[in-house]
């Protein structure tokens, strides 16, 4: 019992100190659960409040403000214990830096992730197109970006590929231009072709007034002169109206009596 006084009073000021220490960073502990959860509440509430913020953006911000939370209480914890906190930021720089250049390409797609889910040039279900690639976005990560092609294949495309070059939404505008194109033959009416086209038009519900259809002669084929349809429908509907009316284009030329000719090509045969 003797033992445990002498060691009371000889170090009671360090054991005073050190327990003080504990009890601080037990009140950091607990302040940086409370403010990572209040932060990310607080990001959700602002998503859950309108466009604002895409639901596959929520995850990632919150991902980062937690962290951050706690990366901020680690720091006050050594501080308390009264390390250096400036040569460990120091040293935790120098280490980013290290691993920025080493994972200059997975750091790249991360970048790129982070700006495709704050920009938002697509979202779930949009259906793309980059670099010769195509299909419906299924999954926007910080990595890739998944996708599943019209004939059902699994496609996994690198963020940054997808930031830094063209890309087409066909689904984000809406609606979308059909282009139906005929070959009638020269000796046939061109009035008659574009009467066929406007029936065409006027029997497709599906087809939107405004903007206006267009009926033009497109170009004085090699073999044709070509005729062409231009109408807006609504991207649900374009394929379903596109294949039906290539079929009905076909019929309705040749029941006007008009003529969708071969290409044709004259060989002079010169005897020498």
């Amino acid at each position: 019992m003797s033992y445990v006084n002498d060691f009371w009073n000889n170090n009671a000021t360090a054991i005073i100190a050190l327990l003080y220490q504990l009890a601080l960073v037990v009140a950091v502990f607990f302040a940086c659960r409370i403010g990572a959860k209040l932060v990310v509440k607080g990001i959700r509430r602002v998503g859950a409040q309108g466009e604002a913020l895409d639901e596959t953006l929520l995850p990632v911000l919150c991902a980062f403000a937690r962290y951050g939370v706690y990366t901020i209480g680690l720091i006050v914890v050594l501080d308390i214990f009264g390390f250096n906190t400036n040569s460990i930021i120091a040293l935790l720089g120098a280490a980013g830096l290290a691993i920025g250049l080493a994972l200059k390409d997975t750091l790249s797609n991360i970048a790129a992730g982070i700006m495709l889910l704050i920009q938002r040039p697509f979202r779930i279900g949009h259906f793309i197109e980059c670099n010769s690639f195509a299909g419906s976005a299924k999954e926007i990560g910080l990595f890739n970006t998944i996708l599943t092609t019209a004939d059902g294949l699994y496609l996994s495309m690198p963020n940054s590929t997808l930031w830094g070059s063209p890309l087409k939404n066909f689904t984000c505008n809406g609606t979308r231009r059909m282009d139906l194109s005929v070959g009638i033959a020269y000796g046939d009416s061109i009035d008659i072709g574009l009467g066929v086209l406007r029936e065409i038009v006027a029997a497709e519900p599906r087809y939107l007034a405004d903007p206006a259809p267009q009926f033009i002669v497109q170009a004085l084929g090699d073999s044709s002169v070509n005729l062409q349809l231009r109408a807006w429908a609504k991207v649900e509907d374009y394929w379903g109206i596109y294949w039906a009316n290539n079929k009905i284009m076909k019929e309705k030329i040749e029941a006007a009596g008009l003529h969708i000719p071969f290409p044709q090509r004259d060989v002079h045969m010169i005897e020498k």
